[in-house]
Order: structure tokens, then sequence, then C-alpha cells
């Protein structure tokens, strides 16, 4: 994997209210640590950082440039975005050296194409793998050609790059294969569905008369007592 440079500078607002002015501020609070070195909080340009993760994946390795004067070669640990926006909330970054050794999760993508009339069923979308700091792969492949149903690709099975290293039980299930559903049992599945719609809908109509009912009481209650006073 390349190594992408980034701007960074140190950060001296903790807390809720100081990420917000961050992140107001076009930057993504992050905190660097590692090799037991004291945590170094520190933002991160939204856009530069934005645009290594979309071309890098998650385990783009940076190079931060940092304002203070200092340099560091960072892995994101943690990302946390947000769910709305889809834009960076927080990012963990952990200070790595090159020829070391670190312990990751890579995406799997499935190559090939199963047996006709099957499905896939995705268990893991990622490995833990170990690799150099530097050579982390962006994504491991599997493939699943001409696969039938009922067979299973594991974490053995994934195809792993020169010195890379599997983390994982060999034996964790990455996909299984399927028989899909025919015409028939689709049709099959129809009646029993409509059932269910029908009866809830019926559901939801007896506790809407049931609640106007008590509201009716309510009300008539209500007059009873002003007409009484």
């Amino acid at each position: 994997m390349s190594e992408v440079k980034i701007s960074a500078e140190p950060r001296t607002e903790f807390g809720k209210g100081g990420a917000r002015r961050t992140r107001r501020a076009g930057k993504v609070p992050a905190v660097l640590y590692g090799h037991g070195e004291k945590p170094k909080h520190i933002a991160l340009p939204a856009r530069e950082f934005a645009a290594a993760i979309r071309n890098g994946g998650a385990n783009q390795l940076l190079v931060l440039d940092i304002s203070d004067g200092t340099q560091a070669l960072a892995l994101p640990k943690s990302i946390q975005r947000d769910p709305v926006k889809d834009t960076f909330e927080h990012v963990d970054l952990l200070l790595v050296r090159r020829g070391e050794k670190v312990t990751v999760e890579v995406p799997i993508q499935l190559t090939g194409d199963a047996a006709p009339g099957t499905l896939i069923v995705h268990d893991h979308d990622t490995l833990t793998v170990t690799a150099d700091a530097t050579k982390v792969p962006d994504h491991l492949e599997a493939s699943i050609e001409g696969a039938e149903p009922g067979s299973q690709v594991t974490a053995a099975d994934v195809t792993l790059p020169a010195g890379v290293e599997l983390a994982a039980d060999p034996e964790l299930t990455i996909a299984t294969v399927t028989a899909a559903p025919t015409a028939e049992q689709l049709e099959s599945t129809l009646p029993e569905a409509e059932e269910a719609t029908e009866e809830a809908e019926a559901g939801a109509g007896e506790v809407t008369e049931a609640a106007a009912g008590a509201s009716a009481a309510e009300g008539e209650a209500g007059a009873e007592g002003r007409t009484e006073a």
C-alpha cells in the first residue's frame, strides 16, 4: 500500500465542545498513540483525510506532517463516522515503524461466480491478518467460482499476499453458499405473508377502536363532571 502524506496540527481543545469546534473548522479530531508514548491530540484536514481513506481504504498508511515540527507514521485504528452525514467524527491513529508487524482487519472480496441457482451469505466482511505496517493490503480475495449449495469459504481459503499471515481462526466462516428458493417456494410463502399482514392490520384496527372508545368515555365523564359542577 502506498503512503499518503497529510498535514496535521496539535489540538488543545478537548471534550465534546472542542471536538465540535474542530469539525466546524473543517478538521477531524484525532488521537495519535502507540509505542508507549503519551497520546497526542491532533486535528486532520477533513477533505484530505477523506480522500486518503476513499482511495486507500481504512488501513491507509499515513505520513503525518505535524505543524509542531514532528512527523509520524500511522495507521487508522478506529474511525467514527456520523451515520447521517457520513462525515468523520473522530479517528484513533496507531503509531507504527517501518518493518514493524501490525495486526489489522482487512476487507474481503469474493471473486468468481457460484453455481447457478445459489445465494451467497456473507458471514464476515473482514479478516484479521498480520503484515508489515508499510505493506498492509487494501483487500483480500477468496474465490467462490463454481461453489455448490452447502459449501463454505473459510479463512483458510482466502488468498494471502507474500508477507501477510493469517491471525484469525483458519476455520472461521467467511461466506456460505445456499440454494436459492424456487418460484414454487416463493409462491407458497405468499399466502402466509398476506395472512400475517391481515392479522397485523386487524390488530392495529382493534387497538385504534379501543383507543377511540377510551377517549370517548373520558370525554363523557368529563362532560358529566362539568354538568354536576
